[in-house]
């Protein structure tokens, strides 16, 4: 069974290739994710690689921001933001919803044109938010020493031509989301991931000794089963069965189907992670800021940062916090119990055992808690996974970036969705 089951995926990729229109999609993908990565490895004017390096080895909290920008940060290239800035517009845009009811039902009722207009917007933030991370990092590393002090022309200068390869990130996103056999902003993410691993893989052999085999093994363990967990994590769904009443309407008869409405255990996806990464530097700029108020203000903020950033236990326990804090603040934003009792209401569905109304909208509240907990528990314990891996073995270069791993399963499962979908409409 299993032996046709893989016979038959194998079936679909040669399918892929053989369907000229497909064919040329995926080349047209993997040229602009060639591209992309070229733009990664140009980095700015006046930058010092050895100086960058050895900051970055030593500095794990942007260690892993470098992980994530697929190596981008570290050389402080043209697309060392990436596509960070229009998420995090993105982040604030859906948060606006709350505060601003237009907003929300700009992008859940006026369709797809509303969507778009609530990008365009998302894209309008995302140029000053580029510009303002861009001044942010480049302050906190001329305060550490690792980049000199430019004079206020070149500073400009490299703030534009980082908000421009970040513009130029976001660009080439929507240009392969065109392609429709994947996400474009996600697959952009997922280059950049994959890309670091080849040189993550190469440290780990290099330290490699005899009497660390046990550690090594361990690992890998880890590794497939967290692989495994993530899988069951994003497909896991609880389905909350759905019956429609009968009617009649003349002599015929309506309705009366049973069906079912999944809910997702981790409906907000990524999100949490990127929100809690996102609280997390919001104190170092916060130090940059006091820094051009007052210098010694600055100073000693900056070293509280640092130190907070440096005490794993500390900085661990906070992380695990915030991630499981944005799980429950999100789902609650992109699931609203009563909308979709209300909705289902409408349609002439119920859940049964169930009144319809207010009973059925705080059954799908106690429903979401509960699934939601769980999902929550298992992000958090992918955020922290790094510090565990280092703290279990001893072995610094041994970590497991959950959250790289979260990102590259699920951007791989949703590309093999959509192009399983695509070969299945020319099938037909």
């Amino acid at each position: 069974m299993v032996f046709l089951i893989r016979l038959k995926k194998m079936s679909r990729l040669a399918k892929l290739f053989s369907i000229p229109e497909l064919r040329k999609k995926v080349l047209i993908v993997a040229g602009i994710l060639v591209v992309y990565r070229l733009f990664s490895a140009i980095p700015i004017p006046g930058i010092d690689p050895m100086r960058l390096q050895e900051y970055f080895s030593s500095n794990q909290f942007l260690g892993f921001l470098n992980f994530f920008s697929g190596g981008g940060l570290s050389n402080l290239s043209l697309m060392m933001l990436g596509v960070g800035p229009y998420i995090t517009a993105t982040i604030i845009m859906q948060l606006l919803t709350i505060i601003f009811p237009k907003l929300k039902e700009m992008y859940y009722e006026d369709g797809q044109r509303g969507q778009a207009k609530f990008n365009q917007y998302s894209r309008f933030i995302t140029v000053p938010l580029a510009a303002i991370q861009a001044y942010g990092f480049l302050s906190l590393l001329i305060t550490q020493g690792v980049v000199d002090r430019p004079d206020p022309f070149e500073m400009i200068r490299n703030i534009a031509v980082i908000t421009a390869g970040s513009m130029i990130a976001l660009w080439m996103g929507e240009l392969i989301s065109e392609q429709k056999i994947g996400n474009g902003i996600s697959l952009i993410i997922f280059a950049g991931i994959v890309a670091g691993l080849p040189a993550s893989a190469a440290q780990a052999i290099a330290a490699y000794t005899p009497s660390q085999l046990p550690a090594y093994v361990g690992f890998v363990v880890v590794l497939l089963a967290l692989i495994y967990g993530i899988v069951f994590l994003n497909e896991g769904e609880r389905r909350v069965p759905i019956a429609y009443a009968r009617q009649v309407r003349g002599n015929k008869m309506y309705g009366g189907a049973s069906t079912y409405l999944p809910m997702k255990v981790n409906q907000a996806g990524m999100i949490p992670l990127i929100f809690a990464i996102s609280v997390l530097l919001f104190p170092q700029f916060i130090a940059q800021l006091a820094t051009l108020i007052s210098a010694p203000v600055g100073v000693k903020v900056n070293s509280f940062v640092q130190s907070f950033l440096n005490n794993q236990l500390a900085y661990g326990l906070v992380y695990f916090g915030l991630v499981f804090l944005f799980t429950y603040f999100y789902s609650a934003i992109t699931f609203n119990p009563e909308e979709v009792s209300k909705n289902l209401q409408k349609g002439g569905g119920f859940i049964p055992g169930v009144r319809p109304g207010e009973a059925t909208a705080e059954y799908f509240s106690k429903v979401t808690g509960k699934i939601t907990f769980f999902g929550a528990m298992f992000l958090g314990l992918i955020a922290v996974l790094p510090l565990i891996v280092q703290a279990a073995t001893g072995v610094q270069v041994l970590t497991i970036s959950g959250t790289a791993i979260l990102i590259v399963v699920a951007v791989a499962l949703e590309t093999m969705r959509q192009i399983d979908s695509q070969i299945s409409v020319r099938e037909y």
